[in-house]
């Protein structure tokens, strides 16, 4: 599985508190071995961003990404009233 990042999930990354960044780090290491694990509740988000789906990095913050063939896009990351409302 190949993972690249957007900008935007870059720029927003970058300004999280660093124990969220290394949660997520933790996080994406279980995405490439099990996507589908049940800590990180991956699931669909069709209305907010349609053709994405999210996996929790934390009990509030997600990270929305997208597939492309076999390439993962992370596109956002933040808090659940951040990326939903």
């Amino acid at each position: 599985m190949r993972i690249i990042y957007h900008d935007t999930f870059k720029k927003k990354f970058n300004k999280l508190p660093i124990k969220i960044q290394e949660q997520f780090r933790v996080r994406a290491i279980l995405f490439v071995t099990d996507p589908y694990n049940v800590l990180l509740n991956n699931h669909s988000v069709k209305r907010k961003y349609p053709g994405c789906r999210s996996i929790n990095v934390t009990g509030n913050y997600r990270a929305i990404f997208r597939e492309q063939l076999s390439i993962t896009i992370f596109v956002n990351i933040g808090t659940h009233s951040e990326l939903y409302s």
